[in-house]
Order: C-alpha cells, then sequence, then structure tokens
C-alpha cells in the first residue's frame, strides 16, 4: 500500500510510512511490557529509601575510608603505598617526646581507586575502608576530604563521612593568614 501511494504522492507516502513504522514500534514496545509487567516490583527509591535510609551494601564492600585521628602516629606508611599518591599527610614533631602529631590527613577522592592498598600497611589500624558509598559534590573541591578538619565523630572513626560534614569542614571562619592587607 505504502508503496502505491508513494508512486503518485512521494510525500504522502513518506508521511503514511513514518506514521505505520511508529505505530509498529509501539505496537512491539505494548507487548513486551505488557507480557513482563509486574506490579510487586518497585521502583529503587521505594525499595531503598535512599536519601532517607543507607542502601545495604556487601561485607567487603570498599566504600569512602574511615580514620580514626586519635590512634594515627604520622608513620606515612598509607601515603607510600598508595599507588595513585591520592593520600596527602601533614604532620609537625612533637615537642618535649618523641613521634610526629598529625596536622592534616587529606584524601583526593578524585584520584582514588579504593584499591584499599593503603589500609595494610597501617601499623596501628587507623584506616579502613568503610560502607559509604556517595559523597557527591558539585565542584571538584569538595572530592579533597581533611578528616582533620572534620567533626570528632568522623575524624575518630565513629560516623561515617557524609557530605554535609565535609562541606562545613571547608568554611574557613578566620582568614588563614595575616597578611599585609588584613587587620592585625
Amino acid at each position: 500500500m505504502v508503496a502505491r501511494v508513494k508512486q503518485f504522492w512521494p510525500w504522502l507516502g513518506n508521511i503514511v510510512e513514518a506514521v505505520s513504522t511508529v505505530a509498529h514500534g509501539m505496537w512491539v514496545t505494548a507487548s513486551v511490557w505488557l507480557r513482563t509487567y509486574r506490579p510487586e516490583r518497585k521502583a529503587f527509591t521505594e525499595l531503598f529509601e535512599y536519601p532517607e535510609l543507607p542502601v545495604p551494601v556487601a561485607a567487603r564492600y570498599r566504600g569512602f575510608h574511615r580514620f580514626d585521628l586519635t590512634t594515627c602516629i604520622a608513620c606515612d606508611q598509607c601515603a607510600k603505598a598508595c599507588p595513585v599518591d591520592c593520600i596527602y599527610i601533614g604532620k609537625d614533631r612533637v615537642e618535649g617526646g618523641k613521634g610526629f602529631k598529625v596536622t592534616g590527613f587529606t584524601i583526593d577522592y578524585s584520584k582514588c581507586m579504593f584499591c584499599a592498598l593503603c589500609v595494610e600497611p597501617c601499623p596501628v589500624d587507623c584506616i579502613f575502608m568503610g560502607a559509604t558509598h556517595d559523597l557527591s559534590c558539585y565542584t571538584r573541591d569538595g572530592c579533597l576530604v581533611d578528616f582533620s578538619r572534620l567533626p570528632l565523630d568522623v575524624a575518630w572513626g565513629r560516623a561515617t563521612l557524609n557530605p554535609t560534614a565535609v562541606h562545613q569542614s571547608k568554611q574557613v571562619t578566620q582568614p588563614v593568614h595575616g597578611g599585609p592587607n588584613q587587620p592585625a
């Protein structure tokens, strides 16, 4: 029928062919949907209630790190073991004693490949892989997490890493340095 219409009116034949092709495609889609439709199946957000409740993860899931700031001895073993150099440790020598004090422990999650190679060499087990799977942010600056500036529950490994705590740790309330143009 389409070929006959195209002989006399090519433009009308193209319209008829387009409409019949779309109708056939919709018929195939509807028939497959009706055969596979199950009313008991729910959407992802109905099953897990994701923003409010955490998504269940496997026991050996390697999510964002958890770090216990109180037990870290700043030995740099985790930073040396990292194959992509995403761990930066700031430390000062302890006055009147031996060892180091941690002044900064930053992980760049834009580089991290979650291989867990930093966990094994730690002699005091202060860094380990957590179960957090979401640390969404709008800028690359949000991928840099300084565990020494986080709230105590997160920095001491008692709570999981969350985007709100990371965002609040980036806000500097006072100027970092007293430069020549800043009041004393």
